[in-house]
């Protein structure tokens, strides 16, 4: 069955990110819907798959990551404005019946992303 998945792990303090809320859209042309809003556990990750099954199909889709919003919780960004705040990652989902992880590697300075298992 297939399934997009997330997780956050802060890399400036070696662990997890509880606490990052982040927003999946389904991306048509140029028509944006939002699709699922949901907030990482105390081990980064989401309670349940962002979309599966007969809810995931093939096409466009963006992950919007609040880490400004993290980072200021955490103590590592202060009020004003911030060098990384909303970190959008788009992906295709080419075949709805394979697993697609994006996970989110962040710092108050720097994030990377892959294609995870």
């Amino acid at each position: 069955m297939g399934r997009v998945s997330t997780h956050v792990l802060d890399t400036a303090r070696g662990r997890p990110a509880a606490g990052v809320r982040i927003i999946l859209y389904r991306i048509a042309g140029q028509d944006r819907r939002k699709v699922k809003e949901v907030v990482t556990n105390a081990d980064g990750r989401t309670d349940a798959p962002l979309l599966e099954g007969d809810g995931l199909e093939a096409g466009i889709y963006e992950l919007v990551f609040c880490a400004g919003d993290y980072l200021r919780a955490s103590g590592q960004a202060g009020e004003g404005v911030l060098f990384l705040d909303e970190i959008p990652i788009r992906f295709g989902v080419p075949d709805a019946g394979q697993h697609y992880h994006v996970p989110l590697l962040i710092s108050p300075f720097g994030y990377s992303t892959y294609r995870g298992s």
